[in-house]
């Protein structure tokens, strides 16, 4: 009986992944130009930051220490340069599609320095974060 609903269940998968068509499918996200650079930025930036904790502990010496150091910021140096040069050639800031922004109402009022509530009058103190309120307006 297993065998027999083992059987039918596979049928059943096979069935449905052979009629699935590719139209069917929906479209990928399209994938940012600059996803592997900062993959590889922030992959490099962890390397560092790792190398600075081993350093800390004592598990290199002062000279592997500079050594190694200075072979990621020259690899993440030709990263960023990279992201410089396919800036260029796209036009772009490298923030993904770009989309006008749109024109936000300004609020009148006060603006707390700390959190960025607003409010209608001026306070002493942020009714949201509770710290002084210091002339800033918006």
């Amino acid at each position: 009986m297993i065998i027999v609903l083992t059987c039918i269940l596979a049928i059943a998968v096979i069935a449905f992944i052979l009629g699935v068509r590719a139209k069917d499918l929906p479209q990928p996200e399209p994938e940012s130009p600059f996803h592997h650079l900062d993959e590889r930025k922030a992959a490099i930036y962890e390397n560092l930051r790792d190398l600075q904790f081993e350093y800390r502990l004592g598990k290199l010496s002062d000279e592997d220490y500079q050594s190694t150091k200075r072979d990621l910021q020259k690899e993440l140096a030709v990263v960023l340069s990279e992201v410089d040069k396919l800036k260029a050639q796209l036009g772009t800031n490298g923030a993904g599609p770009q989309v006008p922004p749109k024109a936000a109402p300004k609020p009148a009022g006060i603006v707390c320095p700390a959190c960025g509530a607003r409010f209608e009058r001026e306070l002493k103190f942020c009714g949201e974060c509770g710290k002084p309120m210091k002339v800033a307006k918006s």
